[in-house]
């Protein structure tokens, strides 16, 4: 992590804070509508504590439904923002995974929430994402990113019972007239650039475009990764109504990619050089992906809001990649030293269509009441297109197949998939359907604030012709007690479902199967002491995953040549997450953060079979986790430094090989000037070996990237 300076004590007090969920406590939410930044005796003399509100801090959180105050609301949500991503130098969706607490690093896009494997990410509120299969999100035209901790299922329906990403994307800004231009240089061959503006244009129409491109190497053998963002938008306002059209454009070419992890041996430990790379040099992965998106906001008395938004995706991920197939030992020494190669060719094209409406009614109702009611719907539809073709090598190099791959000695360059024998394209079609219908109401009784929703939703499935079609009904409900302007107390309860997959509904295996379901109990407190200086958050939660698919221990039950399947059993997540923010001096603030999480398997058929379980642990679900931030201002100089950490206990892979433990250490240097900012930052800066999380056995561990640095120069205008 780091963080940005100014020319004065501008310290980045909330950069961990947000990153690692105080935003969950904020300095300046007031039940009565006062503002701690007054009530804050050196709310004038310490810039730093004002800075960091300003920009780490949001006021208000939208995964929610319904914009609130973070103290006045049961969820726990992590929101980092656009200014903490810069500070951060992000520029993917990986490099903010360790900054949630509760959220690890999985695989590409994936991550392991609160034990529980998610994939899925919302833009705006509405499913769509525009990076199609295995490439990861870019941040270039992200505001904000929030993390919505647990089940979901009322407020955006089917999902995984972790919690879920909410990008919010950047728009036009009719108040200002800004712009701003950047170029990075780095290690590894790192090269880029952006530029952006935002420009009213008067009769309440705004602008705003930005482009971004960078070209850059990845520490792996032959990767390398060229991203090209084209962003821009256009906003109407007249009176009470606004309207936002979106468009943009994504371009990734990704030398020798898809990639996999490096082989471990029993102990968890890389057999072989972190670089090794099972791609060869002419190997890709290529994403071209359009969104276009508008949004009318109406404001339609004082009391009632109407927001209606549309979202259109279309994707084309192409792949060629080489997988590893299985480990062996070329010399019969003992030692395994090389790995089957399989040549993949494949092609993934989704077409998504998303819309969502809402209308908020509130009302004081007098006497320390008042009320707002959430009515809403949303509708999703994807059509994917999935066509690929493989061939396997052999333990021996054989014209027409692929061959096998030292792990100590590549040599790449050996092989040539244009003499392959390819195999005819195998092409699979699936086309989802998703409609949700929700209400929701917030009932304030002086301190006391009481929430509940339910939503209906149903859902069809069609893949290759098998249609599978279903409903449910899923429940939300929290309660907030504010002891003091500075203290909250709250609790929820809320659930969650997520249809079985498509292939697993046929009814020669038993099918078709209800929806895997999730809820979770939590409760905990919420505070921003002493103005702000010190802010604090502890939860603790139970998440119940149930009905989850297992081989049935009978077999094949009707002999119809299918083995069965059965939807028994329960895993259940515990948990609990401290965090805490603190000025130490008007010139040095810490941060840190700790979260503890037990994942297992609590009821089964005495056959297994769980998705991402090892026994009765689950693949890459860390017990401990801890973060700390810690940084120094020197104002005369207009110069910060910081340093900080990240713990992630040892976990299993889903071969069940161990995944050790690591501290990874950061720092930055940061000076900054009238419109020049700089920003030296340099990456795991004792270039420690680890293991970012474990896969399988013979594709092998995803080696955590060695140290690096770059050098960041932008100028604002």
């Amino acid at each position: 992590m780091h963080v940005r300076s100014s020319k004065v004590l501008k310290v980045s007090f909330l950069a961990s804070g947000a990153a690692l969920g105080l935003t969950a406590a904020p300095a300046m939410a007031q039940a009565d509508g006062g503002s701690a930044e007054a009530e804050t005796p050196l709310a004038n003399a310490i810039i730093v504590t004002g800075r960091a509100q300003q920009l780490y801090r949001v006021d208000e959180t939208s995964s929610g439904k319904l914009a609130t105050p973070p103290l006045e609301s049961s969820l726990v949500v992590t929101s980092i923002t656009q200014e903490l991503i810069e500070d951060q130098g992000a520029r993917d969706a990986q490099d903010l995974y360790r900054n949630i607490s509760g959220v690890s690093f999985f695989s590409y896009a994936g991550v392991t929430a609160r034990g529980f494997r998610q994939e899925e990410i919302f833009y705006d509120g509405l499913r769509g994402d525009p990076y199609a299969g295995f490439s990861v999100p870019q941040l270039f035209n992200v505001e904000r990113v929030e993390f919505l901790k647990g089940p979901s299922g009322m407020l955006y329906g089917p999902g995984a019972p972790g919690g879920l990403f909410n990008y919010i994307t950047k728009k036009p800004d009719a108040d200002e007239f800004t712009g701003e231009i950047k170029a990075i240089l780095g290690t590894e061959d790192r090269v880029g650039g952006s530029a952006e503006i935002n420009a009213p244009l008067g009769g309440g129409f705004a602008a705003r475009g930005g482009v971004f491109y960078e070209d850059r190497g990845l520490f792996r053998f032959n990767a390398g990764s060229r991203t090209l963002i084209v962003d821009g938008g256009v906003s109407f306002e007249e009176g009470p109504a606004r309207i936002i059209l979106q468009a943009t454009r994504y371009d990734q070419e990704l030398d020798a990619n898809r990639l996999r992890g490096v082989p471990v041996d029993a102990n968890g430990e890389f057999r072989t050089s972190r670089r090794w790379n099972h791609n060869e040099p002419g190997d890709f992965l290529n994403l071209e992906s359009d969104v276009v998106q508008g949004r009318i906001e109406v404001d339609v008395t004082p009391n009632l809001s109407i927001d209606v938004t549309a979202r259109y995706n279309d994707a084309v991920e192409m792949q060629n990649y080489h997988e590893p197939r299985g480990l062996f030992d070329s010399d019969g020494d003992g030692q395994i030293d090389s790995s089957v190669r399989q040549f993949r060719d494949q092609l993934r094209a989704q077409e998504t269509f998303s819309l969502g409406a809402n209308a908020v009614w509130s009302a004081d109702l007098g006497g320390n009441l008042g009320n707002r009611v959430l009515v809403g719907a949303d509708f999703f539809d994807a059509e994917s297109n999935f066509t690929g073709r493989a061939l396997r090598g052999t333990t021996s190099n054989v014209a027409g197949l692929p061959n096998p791959l030292s792990l100590f000695d590549p040599q790449y360059g050996r092989t040539d998939p244009t003499s392959y024998a390819l195999p005819a394209f195998r092409t699979s079609l699936s086309d989802s359907e998703r409609f949700g219908f929700y209400l929701l109401d917030e009932l304030r009784i002086g301190r006391l604030i009481l929430t509940g929703g339910v939503r209906f939703d149903s859902f069809t499935d069609n893949a290759n012709g098998t249609v599978f079609e279903d409903e449910e009904v899923t429940y939300r409900a929290g309660a907030v007690y504010r002891v003091t302007d500075e203290i909250s107390l709250f609790a929820q309860y809320a659930d969650s479902f997520e249809p079985q997959d498509v292939d697993d509904q046929d009814p020669l295996a038993g099918g078709p199967f209800a929806p895997t379901t999730g809820d979770i109990v939590e409760g905990g407190i919420k505070t921003a002491l002493m103005g702000g200086r010190i802010q604090s958050s502890l939860s603790a939660y139970q998440i119940r995953r149930q009905n989850l698919l297992q081989t049935d221990p009978r077999g094949d039950v009707g002999g119809d040549g299918v083995d069965d399947l059965v939807a028994f059993g329960e895993v259940t997540s515990k948990g609990v997450e401290v965090d805490i923010a603190a000025d130490i001096t008007p010139n040095w603030v810490a941060t840190l953060a700790y979260g503890y999480n037990d994942t297992r398997i609590t009821e089964n058929n005495g056959g297994g079979g769980f998705s991402n379980s090892v026994g009765d642990r689950f693949a890459n679900a860390p017990e401990h986790q801890l973060g700390f931030w810690t940084r120094y201002q020197f104002p005369d100089l207009g110069l910060a430094v910081a340093f900080g950490g990240d713990y992630v206990s040892d976990r299993v892979s889903l071969s069940d090989q161990p995944v050790n433990d690591y501290f990874v250490f950061d720092a930055s240097l940061i000076y900054e000037t009238g419109p020049i900012r700089a920003m030296v930052r340099v990456d795991n800066l004792f270039d420690t070996t680890y293991a970012a999380s474990g896969f399988i056995e013979r594709t092998g561990h995803f080696p955590g990237e060695p140290r690096s640095l770059f050098v960041e120069v932008g100028y604002r205008f």
